[in-house]
């Protein structure tokens, strides 16, 4: 199972694109990631309809896509494939030694918009346990449950703590 989470969140990861939850107005905040010195931010809804019928009509979202390394169809599979899990037995592996560890290096460049590495790994954890509490769990369930806004920086850490 543990080895099934890594890949759903590693596949997320892979995309790029970093989704967070709903804001106190009831709406999706846009999905953020950043190459080099730039910040490209898709509407959350323009990410959704790639997750469905595989539409992409923003030029940021289909640029991340291209350079995910990853095939359309394989993306849309992956961050919308469902594992069913065991909540108790998540939780007890992402409080565990080998679960910090996990999170540690999941969160190496996919970190909190605006405190990057401070809070990732207690924010990552918290998605993760929030996605698995009917469960199941999935990429984009987890993206959907970040309670802060996270990105992903393809230029190695970032080193903000």
């Amino acid at each position: 199972m543990i080895n099934r989470v890594a890949a759903a969140l590693l596949l997320g990861v892979s995309l790029s694109v970093i989704a967070d939850p709903f804001s106190k107005a009831n709406t999706q905040p846009p999905v953020r990631w950043n190459t080099g010195g730039s910040v490209n931010t898709t509407t959350y809804s323009e990410l959704e309809s790639f997750l469905v019928d595989g539409v992409v009509t923003d030029r940021a979202l289909q640029d991340a896509i291209r350079m995910s390394g990853w095939s359309t169809e394989e993306l849309r599979f992956g961050l919308n494939k469902v594992y069913a899990v065991d909540l108790a037995g998540v939780s007890q592996f992402l409080y565990s030694d080998a679960g910090e560890a996990f999170l540690q290096d999941q969160t190496r460049s996919y970190v909190p918009y605006w405190r990057q590495k401070m809070t990732a790994a207690m924010a990552l954890r918290a998605a993760i346990i929030a996605d698995a509490k009917d469960g199941l769990l999935s990429s984009i369930g987890i993206m959907k449950q970040l309670p802060v806004s996270f990105r992903l920086s393809d230029n190695g850490s970032t080193g903000g703590r």
